[in-house]
């Protein structure tokens, strides 16, 4: 007896994606299945990046295909294909940019630009094309935590701007235009074009992800970036303390406002464990990002402690999801990004460029 395509989806619908907790089958992932006489071939296709997971992911297929009985050969190829997803109605995608992912929190000092550049340099190690912008006008720190403070952009057609790299990742910030110490004091309006012109005269060279590490608060200046800017998702830092808890809820509703999907919500520093003695303790409380996300009904997408090196490694230009790769904290940013993905890949598809332009001329 031959096999049949139907075998194989059955045995392939036994196994499930471990990022996405579907099936490969009603997760539709499974893609052109061959079959030669006993042989089997079949893609698997990721809409979200996991280098690190590929080689785990084809065995685990290949184990379900074995199941069936007589089979032969098998060969599984796995890969990710990262596409456009949906964003707010009205609103044109950014030229080079598939996704845009916007990292905010209520308030300051809680590690939003932090958690976005280990975010992105994780997305990065998985095998997407990556860039942050930091939109903090004010205050921006990416270019001391990308090891870039001191660098200028270049422009070649002295319109637009080249952004600068680090291990992988694009950025572009301010803080490339503007001495360390010179204070930005600028009016509302002022802010919102220096950052259209940072967003949109850069040359993203296509970009799978770009985060955006917005401004903390929920003021003018981050109401127009969520209206402007076609935002697939946004992600909500906080940490377990109440006070925080409280601007949080206020930077979740902003996105609500303006359609603007969460992703999901990360609690930094949810634990401190003594260098000395390993005693743990929830120095700002505990589980507030989980009780967040249950009245919200946001997946809460993991917790990082308070812990000296990625502090250290942020300051000294060397984050630790590079600095630190083998580290538990770069595991788990790594687990919170390729969620992070995952909940994007889940999004409508971006059909726009489907669509033709129509024009009206007078004949």
């Amino acid at each position: 007896m031959s096999i049949t395509e139907q075998q194989v989806k059955t045995a392939l619908a036994s196994a499930v994606d471990p990022n996405t907790g579907k099936d490969f089958v009603s997760g539709r992932a499974v893609r052109n299945i061959r079959i030669d006489g006993a042989d089997v071939a079949f893609d698997i296709e990721l809409g979200y990046p996991a280098k690190t997971q590929i080689d785990a992911i084809r065995k685990q297929a290949i184990a379900a295909a074995k199941t069936i009985p007589g089979i032969g050969n098998i060969s599984a190829n796995v890969y990710s294909k990262i596409v456009a997803h949906a964003v707010q109605l009205g609103v044109k995608l950014l030229p080079g940019v598939k996704n845009i992912i916007a990292v905010a929190s209520g308030k300051g000092g809680v590690g939003k630009s932090t958690t976005a550049v280990n975010l992105a340099l994780a997305l990065a190690q998985e095998g997407a094309q990556v860039g942050i912008l930091d939109a903090d006008i004010y205050g921006p720190s990416q270019p001391q935590m990308l090891g870039l403070a001191g660098q200028q952009p270049e422009s070649h057609d002295g319109e637009s701007m080249e952004p600068l790299e680090a291990y992988g990742l694009q950025a572009m910030s301010i803080g490339f235009m503007v001495d360390v110490e010179t204070p930005m004091v600028w009016r509302g309006p002022m802010v919102a074009q220096a950052l259209d012109q940072l967003l949109g005269q850069t040359n993203w060279h296509d970009l799978d992800y770009l985060i955006v590490d917005m401004p903390p608060g929920t003021g003018d200046i981050q109401l127009s970036l969520s209206q402007k800017v076609p935002v697939t998702g946004a992600v909500i830092v906080t940490t377990p303390q109440d006070i925080a808890l409280i601007d949080a809820r206020k930077g979740l509703k902003m996105f609500e406002k303006v359609n603007v999907p969460i992703l999901g919500i990360v609690e930094n520093m949810s634990i401190h464990i003594c260098a000395q003695c390993g005693h743990e303790e929830h120095i700002f409380g505990s589980g507030g990002g989980e009780r967040m996300g249950a009245d919200y009904g946001v997946e809460f997408l993991g917790s990082l402690p308070l812990e000296r090196a990625i502090r250290e490694m942020a300051d000294g230009g060397k984050p630790t999801v590079v600095g630190a790769p083998d580290s538990r904290s770069a595991e788990i940013y790594r687990a919170i990004a390729r969620r992070v993905a995952v909940k994007i890949g889940e999004k409508a598809k971006d059909m726009s460029s489907k669509f033709p332009n129509i024009v009206v001329q007078n004949t």
